[in-house]
């Protein structure tokens, strides 16, 4: 107990200034009371002798009108076990920081994105909230499934968050994205609220696709969805880079499949005409080690997916490092940009849940496995030991979003249940994105719907 009171009293004599000898810890704290609020039970008697704390130094360090983490409480100091709790403005964190990245493997480069990234505090704590808010999202429609109030196909994202998150750092919201039906991460990267996503999963009037599209099949600006056959967005996506190189608009397309749709012919069409016509296409294998219950060791003679398009440059990256793939995908547009035609990515990735809720997940894998990669590789608690070793955000700062999400998240859940299914007439709706009301022919001769833009 003496060594400990003699450290606190060393430390706070290297802050104040003060001789070691002259006061005791309790009359250190009080010269610190300016920047410490200290919290313990009242005590009257105390509270009259206590003396004044003495002004504060000229020159402040803080800025001026910054926010406190900690609220201001008034208390005594000299009680035995005295709880001091430091208060902390956003000025006392550091603004930014540069962190080393995992080396990227190349194909046909002769250079490599680079092997460090910068941070910012407010670029951590958006994309600590984003991955944060995939996650809880994702552990939410496990949950209303389980409970059988989302049916049919469900293909979680969770372990995957750092792919969505660090691709979208890098590109334009302007920019093009189309994927395979691991969608929902992508879905709220690309601008669609938790309420309209959780809603489309349970089939209601105000999902994104209005109840219709379901867990693969939702969209947003400059989203071209969720698509159900293994393989088939690829192929859209380089259409959509050949739009992009027709109207010379600068932009680029993200076309994502996983590593169990990387043995499809369409592929490799596509992978040939991107490279003929040089278009400004990203291709990017999602390989989180298994397509459905096979190993990729079981499927592919060759599991160096970023060498796949031969004659096309390729990168192999880090999947679980949120700054890795932006760095990465930041090197990718540039090249696409500057006219050299398309690339390949591979992000090395996990997921945690099966392949989709109606696979458990562990009888192709064992459960030691998984739990090796939360512990050692989870994206979002390895955003947070940077953020936290390097001094740009505080645990309680990062548990205040977490509670936010989670309430988020409940009430979105709660929209997702209560909120009425479409009506039998509008079935038929948004066959054609403009065009006059038409009819259509339903399951027999006899019956007609209407579909209305």
């Amino acid at each position: 107990m003496q060594n400990m009171l003699t450290i606190i009293s060393s430390a706070l004599c290297r802050i104040t200034g003060r001789n070691v000898g002259a006061q005791t810890v309790s009359e250190l704290l009080i010269d610190l009371s300016e920047y410490v609020n200290v919290t313990s039970p009242a005590a009257p008697a105390l509270a009259q002798t206590r003396r004044q704390p003495p002004k504060p130094p000229p020159v402040s360090t803080r800025e001026p009108g910054a926010a406190e983490l900690v609220s201001n409480q008034t208390g005594q100091l000299d009680r035995p076990g005295a709880r001091v709790v430091v208060s902390r403005s956003y000025a006392d964190f550091n603004s930014q920081a540069t962190f080393d990245i995992k080396k990227c493997d190349v194909h046909r480069l002769e250079e490599a994105p680079p092997l460090k990234a910068d941070l910012t505090r407010d670029q951590g704590l958006h994309y600590y909230r984003v991955m944060q808010t995939v996650r809880r999202m994702e552990l939410k429609a496990d949950q209303l499934y389980k409970q059988k109030i989302i049916r049919g196909f469900c293909h979680l994202y969770d372990g995957q968050e750092a792919c969505a998150v660090g691709i979208e750092a890098a590109i334009n919201p302007s920019d093009h994205l189309i994927t395979a039906y691991r969608a929902h991460g992508y879905t709220y990267t690309r601008g669609i609220a938790i309420k309209e996503i959780l809603a489309e999963l349970t089939g209601r009037r105000g999902g994104v696709a209005k109840g219709k599209g379901g867990s693969m099949h939702m969209y947003a600006p400059n989203f071209y969805g969720g698509n159900g056959i293994v393989g088939a967005q690829v192929p859209l996506g380089a259409g959509i880079a050949l739009a992009c190189q027709y109207q010379g608009n600068n932009q680029v397309c993200v076309s994502l499949y996983g590593d169990g749709a990387a043995n499809q012919g369409q592929i490799f069409e596509s992978f040939n005409m991107a490279a003929l016509w040089k278009l400004p296409c990203i291709f990017i294998c999602e390989n989180n080690k298994y397509g459905m219950g096979t190993s990729v060791e079981r499927a592919s003679a060759c599991t160096d997916y970023y060498k796949r398009g031969d004659y096309i440059p390729g990168i192999r990256v880090d999947g679980m490092d949120v700054l890795c793939v932006r760095e990465a995908t930041k090197f990718a547009a540039d090249h696409c940009r500057s006219g050299k035609g398309p690339i390949i990515m591979e992000l090395q990735t996990y997921r945690y849940h099966g392949h989709s809720m109606s696979d458990p997940g562990v009888s192709y894998r064992t459960r030691d496995e998984i739990q090796e990669v939360r512990s050692k590789s989870d994206p979002i608690t390895m955003l947070k030991e940077r953020m936290l070793s390097n001094n740009m955000a505080s645990v309680e700062e990062l548990k205040e979003i977490d509670i936010a999400i989670r309430k988020e998240v409940e009430e979105a859940a709660q929209f997702a249940t209560s909120d009425p299914e479409p009506p039998l007439e509008e079935l038929c709706n948004h066959i054609f994105s403009n065009d006059s009301p038409m009819e259509v022919r339903g399951t027999n001769p006899w019956v007609k719907l209407k579909s209305v833009s």
